[in-house]
């Protein structure tokens, strides 16, 4: 895999609790995106790993492109 596939062309909301860790997928395989499931083994692209620094939603990028990784920062509107 030379980079990551879009998972899809919009973002993710992840309904996050504050201090918890979380894996987002950055190459597009998981099955449970937009949270990392291990598919990326052998794929040569690695998970982000964030801490939520509050309660609530984040909008998570499912196209894969952002520059804001793990957020979505509107690039798959430039597709």
């Amino acid at each position: 895999m030379s980079g990551p596939r879009a998972a899809r062309e919009s973002p993710y909301v992840l309904a996050a609790e504050a201090g918890r860790e979380y894996w987002w997928c950055a190459c597009g395989l998981s099955r449970s995106q937009p949270l990392c499931d291990g598919s990326h083994r052998g794929s040569g692209v690695t998970p982000v790993s964030f801490t939520a620094s509050a309660d609530g939603d984040l909008w998570l990028c499912g196209c894969k492109r952002t520059a804001a990784k793990p957020f979505c920062d509107g690039s798959h509107n430039l597709a």
